[in-house]
């Protein structure tokens, strides 16, 4: 996508000028194939951090309603063949079309809590991003990053101080089947949350916001501190967190 390409040749250069990007696991993300990125989001910068940092160009990007009203984004969705989200109804039309773009090969990224947080740290997840990784069977890679609350930015732009921003990749995991029936609801809360989890872990303590007490990102974090801890190799041999009904 030549318009991606020309957005990095420009915004690289000054993100390297205003600010220093700390990134690490950028090579979890796979160089093609299906895949769900799921970032917590702080502040305007992430969504552009996503495109900016990697080289892939097949990403499937979502903005919400509210900018449709500008011609400025209208014509950036246009240019990067993004999808409109109905954050506040059910919005089929979009959700078919990213599961058909993920099952084609392409990368979506995409924010579980649906809107910056306005305290600055975690906010619970939404559903949308567990329910699109188990129908796709897309592997999701939690992603976290900090310093760029928009409060902050502004802040020290207008201080004309350098930014200090961190990006957190995750390994790729895959969610389990998907249940039919009255287990839905509970496995589609349960998986947000994991996914959650797994972003909460990678941040820092004061960020972990709604999820700093989860009883997930706990067994997270107690995995972390045991050495001998070894992730399984497939998602069939994941028993469940500590504190989470299995499937």
């Amino acid at each position: 996508m030549e318009f991606i390409r020309l957005v990095r040749i420009v915004t690289r250069p000054i993100l390297r000028l205003v600010a220093d990007v700390d990134v690490k696991g950028l090579e979890n993300i796979p160089e093609t194939g299906g895949v769900i990125v799921a970032s917590n989001h702080l502040g305007r910068l992430d969504a552009a951090l996503a495109v900016i940092v990697s080289d892939r160009e097949d990403f499937v990007l979502m903005i919400a309603e509210k900018y449709q009203k500008y011609f400025f984004w209208r014509w950036v969705m246009k240019q990067l063949d993004a999808l409109w989200l109905n954050r506040y109804d059910a919005d089929f039309h979009t959700l078919r079309e990213v599961i058909k773009r993920i099952k084609q090969g392409q990368i979506l990224a995409m924010a579980p809590e649906g809107t910056r947080s306005k305290s600055e740290a975690l906010i619970e997840g939404k559903e949308g991003v567990a329910y699109l990784a188990a129908k796709t069977n897309a592997p999701v890679i939690p992603i976290a990053v900090w310093g760029t609350e928009d409060r902050q930015v502004v802040k020290k732009l207008k201080r004309l101080q350098r930014l200090s921003i961190y990006v957190r990749i995750g390994e790729p995991y895959a969610l389990p089947p998907m249940p039919r029936g009255p287990e839905r609801e509970a496995f589609l809360r349960r998986q947000t949350d994991a996914v959650m989890a797994r972003i909460a872990a990678m941040l820092p303590a004061p960020y972990r916001g709604f999820y700093a007490d989860h009883p997930q990102l706990k067994a997270l974090l107690e995995a972390q501190e045991d050495d001998t801890a070894v992730p399984p190799a497939s998602y069939s041999d994941y028993t469940g967190l500590s504190g989470e009904t299995p499937a």
